[in-house]
C-alpha cells in the first residue's frame, strides 16, 4: 500500500488509482505530431509507480527513450459518480506537482502496432509527487504557472490556463466514465516541451503556489 504525504501535516492518505489525462495541452499534442483533442484522452496509472520528490527515478533497461512531464495533480476526497460540476469541484481535496514518466519509444512502437501503451506509463517510479496541499490551505487560480528543468536548463514553462479542460471538467468527466474514490490522483496533463532524459539527469519542476518536485534518473 501507498500513503500520500500530505504538505505541513502528520496525515497520510492511502493512494488509489492515478487517472492520467493525455494532450490537455495543444502545443504538447502537436510537438508529439497528435490531434488536439476534444474530450479528454485517459489512460491509467498504478499506485505502485508512486515516489515522492527526492526519490530516484529508475530508468527502465528495457527502454531507449525515458521522457518527462511535469503535471497538475489533484487529490480526490470523495466518492463520486456522473458528477455535476458543482460535485467534481467539491471532490478535489487538494493538489500536488507530479512527473508522469513515459517511456516514449515503446509507447510510439506500442501505437504502431495498434496495441495498448500501459508498459509505457507504468513501471516502478514512473510517477514521482510532491506533497499535496490540501484545498483548504490553497485558493486554486487556475493560471499558476508550470515549469520543469533539467541539470537546470529550463524544458517546460507554461501556465494551468492553457490546458484544454479545466481540472473541474476533468474530474466531471472522468466521473462519467468511473467511479471516483478517496485517494485517487488525476494527472492532469502536460505542457509542450518534453524531451529524453538519462541516468545522471537531474530534474526539477514546480507549479506556482502548490510546491515542487525533484528527482534523479538512474539506471536499473
Amino acid at each position: 500500500m501507498k500513503y500520500l504525504k500530505i504538505a505541513n501535516s502528520d496525515k497520510n492518505i492511502l493512494c488509489g488509482k492515478l487517472v492520467c489525462v493525455g494532450r490537455n495541452y495543444a502545443a504538447h499534442a502537436r510537438e508529439l505530431g497528435n490531434e488536439v483533442p476534444s474530450y479528454p484522452i485517459l489512460f491509467l496509472k498504478t499506485s505502485t509507480c508512486v515516489i515522492e520528490s527526492g526519490e530516484n527515478v529508475i530508468h527502465p533497461s528495457y527502454s531507449n527513450e525515458l521522457h518527462h512531464e511535469i503535471e497538475l495533480v489533484l487529490l480526490i476526497t470523495k466518492k463520486i459518480k456522473n458528477a455535476s460540476e458543482l460535485e467534481a469541484s467539491d471532490a478535489i481535496g487538494g493538489y500536488a506537482v507530479g512527473l508522469d514518466m513515459t517511456l516514449r519509444d515503446l509507447q510510439n512502437q506500442y501505437r504502431k502496432e495498434g496495441n495498448p501503451w500501459t508498459l509505457a506509463k507504468v513501471f516502478d517510479t514512473a510517477a514521482v509527487l510532491s506533497p499535496i496541499i490540501l484545498k483548504e490551505n490553497y485558493s486554486f487560480k487556475e493560471n499558476e504557472k508550470i515549469f520543469l528543468s533539467v541539470n537546470g536548463k529550463l524544458r517546460q514553462n507554461s501556465t494551468l490556463d492553457k490546458m484544454l479542460f479545466s481540472a473541474v471538467k476533468i474530474v466531471q468527466y472522468i466521473s462519467t466514465k468511473m467511479t471516483l474514490e478517496e485517494g485517487d490522483l488525476i494527472f492532469t496533463g502536460t505542457p509542450e516541451g518534453v524531451g529524453k532524459v538519462v541516468p545522471g539527469d537531474e530534474l526539477r519542476g514546480g507549479i506556482e503556489g502548490i510546491g515542487f518536485v525533484e528527482t534523479k534518473i538512474i539506471a536499473e
